[in-house]
């Protein structure tokens, strides 16, 4: 007899991060920004100043995808970059006062986005996803 058949774990997986992907560009969309400007914005946040170089590996880009990026959030005033004085080949990006605002907008919609993804979950629970999200992080990459 065979045994009954189990959705594998990497569709489940595949399924659940897209609708939560979708659902997390939805509730960034509806204050004026998006997952790339999210990531974006943080990036900078956390390192006050940061090179593009930098910034598309901390977001996990291309180079020229993040310029694509960066061009729209300068036009947009969200945004400046320079040159580095010490390095003239490297830009220095950093937040303008609209950047900061949109930072702050978003910052909120993230920290509910996460709550709403965390209810009727105990912490054991949350613990236990987090262990298991890192043990297949660790199986992909092995």
């Amino acid at each position: 007899m065979t045994p009954p058949f189990r959705t594998p774990i990497g569709l489940l997986l595949t399924n659940t991060a897209r609708a939560a992907s979708r659902a997390f560009d939805d509730a960034l969309a509806a204050v004026g920004g998006s997952a790339p400007i999210w990531q974006i914005l943080i990036s900078i946040k956390s390192r006050q100043l940061g090179n593009q170089r930098e910034l598309a590996e901390a977001v996990g880009i291309q180079g020229a995808t993040l310029t694509h990026h960066l061009n729209a959030m300068e036009s947009g005033g969200l945004l400046t970059r320079r040159r580095d004085p010490a390095n003239r080949r490297v830009h220095v990006v950093e937040l303008t006062e609209e950047g900061e605002r949109l930072f702050h907008r978003l910052r909120e919609v993230a920290v509910a986005f996460d709550a709403r993804l965390r209810a009727g979950l105990s912490e054991e629970q949350i613990a236990a996803f987090e262990q298991v999200l890192t043990q297949l992080a660790k199986n992909v990459r092995d």
